[in-house]
């Protein structure tokens, strides 16, 4: 399998998820099942049913996570240096000329892509217009409301 890149903010992220299912929820759920075991007929049981529908969910989780830790290509944004282009893990400084505002970005791996707070995949169409573009450079793509055009203000790698 290919590796797939992700920030080491993103590694972090997964790994603390990852001991807190193991050593909070994994064992909250099995005493839930032990306790709803205790009550008696199963077939009937409702917290017994819930409690292994919760450790189904738990054990996927456990298993996706390590899946993508083992997969995972760790990119220290801060050991770059100043590239003076965009690259994965840059914090990209926009200008929006259709919208007249200047917004910012980090581009992250498809798992810690999150909008709302500056985090955009490498895969989505404004990153993969913006790789390899320098401060001044003015990139149009096309994003899910139409055409949008930029220019790259600034680039940061922290």
């Amino acid at each position: 399998m290919n590796k797939v890149p992700i920030t080491l903010r993103g590694v972090r992220k997964l790994r603390e998820e990852l001991k807190h299912l193991k050593s909070e929820r994994r064992p909250q759920v099995v005493q839930a099942i032990a306790e709803a075991r205790a009550h008696g007929d199963l077939k009937e049981n409702a917290e017994y049913h819930a409690a292994k529908e919760e450790q189904g969910f738990i054990e996927g989780r456990i298993k996706d996570i390590d899946a993508k830790l083992s997969n995972a290509e760790v990119i220290d944004v801060a050991g770059l240096g100043d590239l003076g282009r965009v690259v994965f893990g840059a914090t990209v400084e926009l200008y929006d000329e259709d919208d007249e505002k200047e917004v910012t970005y980090q581009i992250v791996g498809e798992d810690e892509a999150d909008v709302k707070e500056g985090l955009i995949s490498i895969t989505s169409p404004i990153a993969r217009a913006l790789i390899g573009r320098e401060e001044g450079d003015v990139v149009e793509f096309a994003a899910p409301g139409g055409t949008k055009t930029y220019e790259v203000v600034g680039i940061r790698y922290v």
